[in-house]
């Protein structure tokens, strides 16, 4: 079974996630098995020029720095600016469906301000959604690097610590079952293990991941700098409904 639900998730992401469940994550008490899986592809509508790639150092929390490519372009972008934090939205080429997808980066004034901006992102959830960029700008010294991260981890205690109890006691996904053959059957959650996987490079973004008031800011004609060389926060919004479909953490992108 194990090995049934990881070609799945491998089938799904196309390939970019092979292992969802560790071996011996199923046993003879599992009864059942829920999964879910996201991939997304896309391209930029404005590409960057590969030649104009160059290192430059990104700032790590912990005060060093490491060498990485940085992607550049002169073309107006989506940024706006407050006090703390700047914010740029990189959209994508619309699909088919007439979805229209971005990418947002909350980028903090100071270098070691991720955790800052996160704890206010966490305490004010409508961040994510009152302080896009609706606008473009002329930019300046304009640089994002290019990065790759894969991440994994099981979450079921991370849930209990938030409070999310009943799923994993008192036999909280019994009534989801119609046993009659075993009467005293009880199903409980053991174990949710997530998955995910995103790059970010020239051409545009290739994600997937697996789960087992409004403040306006006026335009100023002078022109805006948006420099990712330091931690940040990203995320992919689905911007016609305003689902977000994926959000991390950029702390080093050679990690």
């Amino acid at each position: 079974m194990t090995k049934e639900v990881n070609l799945w998730a491998e089938k799904e992401t196309n390939g970019l996630i092979k292992e969802i469940l560790p071996q011996g994550s199923v046993d003879n008490f599992t009864r059942l098995i829920f999964a879910n899986a996201l991939y997304f592809k896309g391209t930029w509508n404005q590409k960057f020029d590969a030649l104009t790639t160059k290192p430059y150092d990104f700032h790590l929390l912990n005060g060093n720095s490491v060498k990485v490519p940085f992607m550049t372009s002169k073309e107006k972008q989506f940024i706006s600016a407050f006090n703390d934090f700047k914010v740029l939205c990189l959209p994508y080429e619309q699909r088919e469906d007439k979805r229209r997808i971005s990418m947002y980066i909350f980028l903090p004034n100071e270098k070691c301000g991720l955790p800052d901006l996160v704890k206010n992102v966490a305490s004010k959830y409508e961040l994510l959604q009152d302080k896009l960029p609706f606008q473009q700008v002329k930019v300046g010294e304009f640089r994002i690097p290019r990065f790759e991260v894969s991440f994994g981890l099981e979450t079921s205690h991370i849930l209990k610590e938030l409070g999310v109890t009943l799923p994993f006691s008192h036999g909280g996904l019994t009534k989801m079952v119609d046993s009659p053959a075993d009467q005293d059957l009880v199903l409980v959650v053991s174990k949710i293990f997530q998955k995910s996987f995103i790059e970010v490079n020239e051409e545009g973004t290739e994600a997937a991941a697996v789960s087992a008031f409004i403040a306006k800011k006026g335009v100023s004609k002078s022109r805006l700098d948006f420099v990712a060389d330091h931690p940040f926060l990203f995320l992919i919004r689905e911007d016609l409904t305003g689902t977000i479909l994926f959000m991390g953490q950029m702390i080093n992108p050679l990690a």
